[in-house]
């Protein structure tokens, strides 16, 4: 891999990193909030959401990355790049809403438009790399279990 590449890569996966570090900074002490809600059926425990999310955001990057140096059309590239930036701008804004502000609902709402982008993403994704699409099928499926967990705990406090 050259330097560049490398360099690329590195700054794809951070600046994802970085979006979720900087959201659960923002959102406040999640961890007493999350222990003092009535919280759904399968809900799992705390530790879990970091190690998750840290996870995922590392294969947003790397997708994102993919997308990057691929060799279709530049316009195409910036479409599905765009849609990128902006899932993940909407994605920092959750804790903050569903944390922070304990604003069960409102975060239900972001966590749609969410998951709509991210299909998007996916969608726009598979057209240029395959591989960057399948990438984020764990991401896709654990924010349709993040909808899940934010409607019933929506309901139940």
């Amino acid at each position: 891999m050259k330097r560049n590449n490398l360099y690329d890569l590195l700054i794809y996966v951070l600046s994802a990193e970085l979006t979720g570090v900087l959201s659960s900074l923002f959102a406040g002490n999640y961890g007493d909030v999350y222990g003092s809600l009535e919280k759904p059926p399968l809900s799992p425990p705390a530790w879990i959401f970091p190690v998750v999310w840290i996870i995922l955001y590392a294969l947003m990057g790397i997708s994102a990355y993919l997308i990057h140096r691929s060799d279709a059309e530049p316009v195409r590239v910036k479409s599905a790049l765009r849609i990128y930036w902006l899932q993940l701008i909407v994605n920092f804004s959750w804790s903050i809403v569903f944390f922070r502000f304990q604003a069960f609902w409102a975060a239900f709402v972001v966590l749609i438009i969410l998951l709509v982008l991210v299909i998007a993403m996916i969608v726009k994704f598979a057209k240029i790399r395959p591989a960057a699409a399948l990438i984020n099928i764990p991401y896709l499926l654990w924010l349709l279990f993040a909808a899940y967990l934010n409607l019933t705990t929506a309901l139940l406090n």
